[in-house]
């Protein structure tokens, strides 16, 4: 495993050992490994959509919409559909 040597503000020095002395974390080393972890997962590129980025959601959730009017269907079902 790579050694990396970080210095950090005091802060958040102080901010790690409070959250192993609360038992956040078994030791110095794994919150820091951890919270190093977290961050740099927080700048992955997400899949979450498959959609393009330059959809705009607004066109896309009004063009999503449909006017009750409009509908086809008959909501009382006294006509038959095919």
């Amino acid at each position: 495993m790579p050694e990396v040597e970080v210095s950090l503000p005091d802060r958040i020095d102080s901010e790690i050992a409070r959250l192993v002395d609360q038992g956040e974390f078994l030791n110095r080393e794994q919150a820091v490994e951890e919270l190093l972890s977290m961050g740099v997962s927080a700048y992955a590129p997400s899949d979450s959509s498959d959609e393009p980025a330059d959809e705009d959601i607004f066109t896309q959730m009004t063009d999503d919409q449909q006017d009750p009017a409009a509908r086809e269907d008959d909501p009382q079902g006294d006509e038959y559909t095919f």
